[in-house]
């Protein structure tokens, strides 16, 4: 029991002096600028720590390189060094730092790496990922995707900023990007349109909350409306009030939400998809019957949709006229761009 006992300690002391030898080695290499030799040395103390479970002591060394290496524009290297840390959170399961502060330090990487830089979409990807194991959602961690929002949005990616966003569950900071688009993106007569295409789609992604926020900031505070009730000049608004409304009732009936729909037909009728984002909110809201087309209906499917809809470009020209008739056919037109359908 003695022999093994010593044989255990004598093996940690030797294994103490391998990893000192090689932070040793690392720290000559970090101040030759040796970039190269000092990513090697990271990986070999990546292996070392993760086979003694010393997640806590590698976390730290690895997001310091990481900060070090992308500082010097390391940024292959610096974003190597980003997926080794998701890899040792995924494995530690907790650490001495809440999951949140991983999040922000993980979001401070990703932002020094520049947008060309191929990498940096893994480690966006990876990060997501990992949030969402901490949060319990396919979909990611809501303050993961707000932080990367803000990173979009300071680097004028509109459209990814307008995906992160409200799947960061903070209809203020949407609207006000919706506001934007609006205004840099949009013709005056789809004002409406920005704010109706989101709302129907956080329904359709259960977040009724949100979808209300958003659209009550939106209207308050885009210069082309400036107004918080009813009644609306456009009748797309109208409906978007009453129907959040509707769904805020205890007693929810369908009977009300289809005399919604038939009272605003010519104003939903503006985009085709609307037909089936409120087919479905009719069945997770009110009660409606599933139809036959859609029983095979998958929450899966709709996010990769959801996806889709909001990375759509925008390379359109604002104009200073009325839309629906100028250089677009807004039901057409619109409807394949920044109102796709969720399906």
């Amino acid at each position: 029991m003695a022999s093994a006992e010593q044989g255990t300690a004598e093996h940690q002391i030797k294994h103490a002096r391998g990893v000192s030898r090689v932070l040793e080695k690392l720290r000559t290499s970090m101040e030759a600028r040796n970039f190269y030799e000092a990513h090697q040395m990271y990986r070999t103390l990546y292996f070392r720590y993760s086979a003694q479970a010393k997640y806590d002591e590698l976390l730290e060394l690895l997001y310091n390189g990481a900060v070090t290496m992308l500082d010097h524009l390391q940024y292959g290297s610096g974003a190597d060094l980003g997926l080794l840390i998701i890899q040792t959170l995924e494995s530690a399961g907790t650490t001495r730092l809440p999951a949140e502060e991983w999040m922000k330090r993980l979001s401070e990487l990703i932002e020094k790496i520049k947008p060309s830089v191929n990498e940096r979409e893994t480690v966006l990807e990876k990060a997501i990922k990992w949030s969402g194991t901490v949060a319990k959602s396919p979909m990611g961690h809501p303050l993961m995707h707000k932080l990367i929002a803000q990173i979009m949005y300071n680097e004028n990616n509109l459209p990814q900023a307008r995906y992160h966003y409200p799947l960061s569950r903070d209809g203020f900071s949407c609207a006000f990007l919706l506001i934007e688009l609006s205004q840099a993106k949009g013709y005056v007569g789809e004002v409406d349109l920005f704010v109706a295409q989101m709302v129907l789609q956080l329904l359709c992604l259960k977040e009724p909350a949100v979808a209300t926020e958003t659209f009550a900031t939106y209207i308050k505070f885009h210069p082309r409306i400036a107004c918080t009730d009813p009644p609306f000049a456009r009748p797309l608004l109208n409906f978007l009030f009453f129907l959040l409304q509707a769904i805020e009732q205890e007693g929810r009936k369908y009977a009300v939400f289809r005399a919604l729909c038939d009272l605003y037909k010519p104003a939903l009728e503006r985009d085709p998809s609307y037909d089936r984002y409120l087919r479905k909110i009719g069945v997770m809201f009110f009660g409606a019957s599933q139809p036959e087309q859609s029983r095979s209906f998958a929450f899966g499917d709709l996010l990769n949709q959801f996806i889709q809809d909001l990375s759509a470009d925008y390379d359109d020209e604002p104009t200073e006229g009325e839309g629906g008739g100028g250089r677009r056919d807004t039901e057409n037109e619109l409807g394949s761009s920044m109102h796709g359908d969720v399906d």
